[in-house]
């Protein structure tokens, strides 16, 4: 499932076959797409870059226009050189981005929109970098405080809001907590200040451990990459709790409890030993 890593990772990738070189083809099954596209073609254009911010890519195109795509559960980026096979079926393409070498093709993308720069600013839904857990420019003391200002809400439920921190998806929310030793119900109140640090620190950190390479400037054009919080080597023990309800927790032998959370109901993995509450007490796994 895409989260602020994997998006990350693709706007990286996309950004090394697409930036500074000439687009010669655009098109799209969205039509708010394409009627920006007649009005200004973006073939003859140049990639300026590609960005993530949090669960957003950004492709900054020359002429002024950024396109925004969100891939929500299901959507992905696929890049190929010319006349490469894709790998799924040309019914699920939504955006397809050409130059002379290559094709960025966006699969089963839900959400796309064009934006300017005025208007990207004045989109609520796609953080500012400051808010990125994976930028250059963001700044863990205001996030923190945004943090701890949600004092009401569970630190799961918390860590899900792109407007507190970006980049955190279901996976990372459980094992964000796991390493720290929290509850996932427990409130952001109940929480000292040094604890909420520290769900900051380690949200970043683990992150940006997904995002680590060693290809220096390659161009990947098509390869999945398995997630890792854990130290394993083993690929089958590379998370602590997420997706292993009933399975013993790697570091005590508890069973891993599983419940849903919040108002979208989304799944929570915890240990109810390494994360217990403080008066002792644990939710109906």
């Amino acid at each position: 499932m895409p989260e602020g890593d994997t998006i990350f990772r693709t706007a990286r990738n996309l950004g090394r076959a697409l930036a500074g070189k000439p687009v010669t083809a655009f098109r799209s099954t969205f039509p708010w797409l394409m009627r920006f596209n007649d009005d200004t073609p973006i073939a003859g254009q140049t990639v300026d870059r590609v960005e993530a911010r949090g669960k957003w890519m950004l492709v900054h195109f020359s002429g002024g226009g950024i396109l925004a795509s969100h891939l929500l559960m299901n959507g992905r980026w696929h890049l190929y050189r010319r006349g490469e096979r894709w790998q799924l079926a040309g019914i699920h393409m939504r955006i397809v981005i050409e130059n002379a070498e290559y094709q960025a093709v966006g699969f089963r993308v839900p959400v796309a929109r064009m934006h300017t720069a005025q208007s990207l600013a004045r989109d609520l839904h796609i953080a500012p970098a400051g808010i990125d857990l994976l930028s250059a420019e963001f700044d863990a003391a205001a996030a923190l405080e945004r943090l701890l200002a949600r004092g009401s809400e569970t630190i799961a439920d918390v860590l899900l809001d792109q407007s507190v921190v970006a980049g955190v998806g279901n996976v990372f929310k459980s094992e964000i907590c796991f390493v720290n030793g929290l509850h996932p119900f427990r409130t952001v109140g109940s929480l000292a200040r040094d604890e909420a640090s520290a769900v900051i620190a380690s949200a970043r950190k683990l992150l940006r451990a997904n995002v680590l390479e060693d290809s220096g400037d390659t161009i990947v054009t098509y390869r999945g990459q398995r997630r890792r919080t854990t130290h394993a080597s083993d690929p089958s023990e590379s998370l602590w709790v997420y997706g292993r309800a009933g399975e013993p927790c790697r570091r005590c032998g508890s069973a891993v409890r599983r419940r849903l959370q919040g108002a979208d109901a989304r799944v929570t993995f915890w240990c109810p030993r390494c994360q217990a509450m403080p008066d002792g007490s644990d939710v109906d796994g």
